[in-house]
């Protein structure tokens, strides 16, 4: 256990440092608005803003919104999304620690379940999608945000990362699938197993953003000017192309969601896992 926990209050003393606070310690009531979709009537781009402070904890309500706003953009055949926060720090600090703590079964299995859903709709998007990172984005953040076509980040302090081996936590294949498809094999290897948070700068070195922004504004800037890029290709031509070099993972969690869903299931409520998530969230409050 000591080996589990040294990892627990490293990272917990560095997110608190970078005001990502990853645990929100009341879920949201289902008649929050936790994500904030604009269209823009001339150019068609939808901006989608997650708005679940402080720290967009990925917790059911908030996964729920987000598969339903894709829905809904799919339907519209909207020209493009760009994937934002309304906090000026954080991206997204990831999975609501509070969902996998003394989970009640029925909800924690519609929440990975939720996950996936939001995973699989964005990760196979027919419509282009950029992140416009404007904050920090660990584990879950990092997900949404590799599972985008392209990437702005807000430099320098900025960090990102897959880092769920630091909590404890073996990255699921469709997160590692997602870092894959990113950078290279050896990159993502080293990353994944070191649960390492890149800076700004080196994120856009190794691949893992494509451009760096100055300040919100600017990124979401850049994003629509890809957007734009975007549009002058064949819109068919262009899906079927990104969904070919997508296709590998997404049927496999298509065609693996229940046994991934009961690999979770099994690895959460392990009392193991459950005293390192009970003794994370006490370092959170002591601090």
């Amino acid at each position: 256990m000591s080996r589990v926990m040294a990892p627990l209050r490293s990272i917990a003393s560095r997110m608190i440092k970078q005001r990502a606070t990853i645990i929100n310690r009341s879920y949201s009531s289902a008649g929050d608005k936790l994500i904030d979709l604009k269209v823009n009537d001339d150019t068609g781009v939808a901006t989608v803003t997650m708005q679940r402070p402080p720290v967009n904890g990925l917790n059911l309500e908030l996964l729920q919104q987000f598969g339903s706003t894709l829905d809904q953009l799919e339907k519209s055949k909207c020209a493009g999304m760009i994937l934002t926060s309304s906090s000026p720090t954080v991206f997204s600090a990831g999975l609501d620690i509070t969902e996998m703590y003394k989970p009640k079964p029925d909800r924690v299995k519609a929440f990975w379940t939720a996950l996936q859903d939001a995973w699989l709709k964005l990760y196979g998007s027919s419509f282009p999608t950029v992140a416009a990172i404007n904050g920090h984005s660990p584990a879950g953040g990092c997900l949404l945000a590799l599972s985008c076509e392209y990437r702005v980040m807000v430099g320098p302090k900025f960090t990102i990362g897959l880092n769920e081996t630091q909590l404890g936590i073996v990255a699921p294949r469709w997160f590692q699938d997602s870092m894959r498809g990113v950078i290279s094999l050896r990159q993502a290897e080293m990353a994944l197993t070191l649960g390492r948070m890149f800076s700004t700068a080196e994120a856009k070195e190794i691949g893992l953003i494509d451009e760096i922004a100055k300040d919100k504004a600017d990124a979401i800037s850049k994003a629509e000017e890809f957007l734009d890029k975007c549009s002058n290709i064949p819109a068919g031509a262009r899906k079927l192309t990104k969904l070919s070099f997508r296709q590998g993972p997404l049927e496999w969690l298509q065609k693996n969601k229940e046994a991934d869903l009961n690999i979770f299931l099994s690895f959460v409520t392990q009392p193991k896992v459950q005293m390192g998530l009970e003794m994370y969230m006490a370092s959170l409050k002591n601090k």
